[in-house]
């Protein structure tokens, strides 16, 4: 029993200690003049993704037009607001441009840049709506972008006029509860619900920019100052040669639809014709993230399992306790502890991939873990005991006996987590992953096709799950020969 107990010890030690060593090493100096930069990439025409799949937007021009004025490259992260400002605080990434506004709160908490573009908030309702002022507001919903200007504004100001505020994570959904009815109104930025409407969303703006602020480029406080100043350098050696001027006409101005999917063939299969590429990348991004994690997650699960079967109560406790924990926490809290809490406290980065994987070798493998105790404890606890009467080990018992009566019982649960787990990687996109979900993110804000393209991300997802419940199927028959 000592044998099992220290051999199940150091296999858990290797395994993590592998994990950790080969995912979590220091980057090589070489990379030191790469700085990563986190953006949303759903905030057109600041940041969002064209045909080609590439980011493109007045923040990425300027971005990369600084990068080369000062001689440093940089390496685009598209993990949406929330998550690139945490990941900045946390040292994931080094600097987060993402039509941020220069507010006193942020202030504390980040350095900004000199600002490099003045905007203000503006309503805007269904283009059939009668409602034209904020008074008539009262005592209905309005929606919001979280993180936005446009949600501090209407959050200051719903008391005054009686409105209740409805915030969602992209603009899109945020547009399409005002189209539905669901809102009456929403608050936006005005270059950007400009840009909205350009391409075909069915609200206008009916009043004028409000609480006017300044857009800023951010870095941890403290924190990447070299940095810091290379793009206020950059910005002032764009703004004297004309460039600034030039990128920014390009999406604001009369040829501002040139990036756009405005003119473009919006059926579904155009659609599809459009952005295969991107639907295919995100595609084998979700089958590689689901393949690797459930190979984890299983090697994890069986060893967590087996210890809750052990004749051994620390090990039986152990069990228990790390099941209790992965299974109790939320997936979504458990990707954003793993990738912007754990940095915060070490201060080593770890990859979005690896954080994903990670994370879901924790939550699905404790399930995995759950119904191999299961499995085991299904089978008659009298066969174990004759087994042993008989002088057998409890090892060999196990094997020989137990084991294989328990895997035809676990066999169906293996395929089914295999399913839950491909559709839990949509979770990830919080992270900056881009599999299937945060593909469709990307596209939607280019298009603002919202229900289009997640009927072709819905079709797809279905089309994998039915194939994989029919395999489940399959092998469930081949068990019971």
């Amino acid at each position: 029993m000592k044998r099992t107990f220290w051999g199940v010890v150091a296999a858990l030690s290797v395994f993590f200690a592998c994990l950790l060593t080969f995912n979590l090493s220091p980057t090589p100096a070489k990379a030191e003049t790469t700085y990563t930069i986190g953006t949303d990439v759903t905030f057109p025409p600041f940041e969002f993704a064209n045909k080609q799949n590439k980011y493109v937007g007045i923040d990425m021009d300027l971005m990369r037009a600084i990068a080369k004025d000062q001689g440093f490259k940089v390496q685009i992260k598209p993990v949406g607001f929330n998550a690139a400002v945490q990941a900045v605080q946390s040292g994931q990434l080094d600097g987060v441009i993402a039509g941020m506004s220069i507010t006193k709160e942020r202030e504390a908490t980040f350095d900004f840049s000199k600002p490099y573009f003045t905007s203000g908030v503006v309503m805007a309702v269904a283009k059939n709506s009668k409602v034209t002022k904020l008074s008539q507001l009262r005592g209905k919903k309005v929606a919001v972008k979280t993180g936005t200007s446009g949600a501090d504004y209407a959050n200051s100001i719903k008391n005054k006029y009686g409105f209740k505020v409805v915030t969602f994570d992209d603009s899109n959904n945020m547009y399409e509860d005002v189209t539905t009815g669901n809102s009456i109104a929403c608050f936006e930025d005005s270059p950007v619900m400009r840009y909205g409407i350009k391409q075909g969303t069915q609200l206008k703006i009916v009043t004028k920019p409000a609480e006017n602020g300044s857009y800023g480029f951010a870095v941890e406080k403290g924190h990447n100052q070299k940095l810091l100043k290379s793009f206020n350098k950059g910005l002032a050696d764009l703004k004297a040669n004309g460039q600034y001027k030039k990128i920014t006409e390009k999406y604001l101005g009369k040829d501002a639809s040139k990036d756009s999917d405005s003119t473009s063939d919006r059926s579904f299969i155009g659609l599809i014709k459009q952005n295969k590429s991107a639907l295919w990348t995100g595609f084998k991004e979700t089958l590689w993230l689901t393949v690797v994690s459930i190979i984890f997650a299983t090697i994890f699960g069986v060893l967590v399992g087996l210890m809750g079967v052990f004749p051994n109560k620390f090990l039986n406790g152990l069990s228990t306790t790390l099941i209790y924990i992965f299974r109790g926490l939320p997936l979504l809290v458990l990707a954003l502890f793993i990738y912007t809490g754990i940095p915060s406290l070490t201060g080593q980065k770890i990859p979005a991939f690896v954080a994903g994987i990670i994370t879901l070798m924790f939550n699905e493998g404790a399930y995995i873990a759950a119904f191999v105790k299961g499995g085991i404890n299904a089978v008659d606890s009298g066969q174990m005991e004759a087994v042993r009467s008989l002088g057998l080990p409890f090892g060999r018992a196990m094997r020989k006996v137990i084991l294989p009566q328990g895997i035809r019982i676990m066999i169906p649960s293996f395929i089914n987590q295999f399913i839950i787990t491909l559709k839990d990687t949509s979770i990830l996109s919080i992270i900056g992953i881009l599999e299937l979900t945060q593909t469709g993110k990307i596209i939607i804000a280019r298009n603002l096709e919202g229900f289009k393209v997640w009927t072709i991300i819905a079709i797809i997802y279905l089309v994998i799950i039915t194939l994989l419940t029919w395999l489940s199927n399959w092998v469930q028959k081949r068990s019971k020969l």
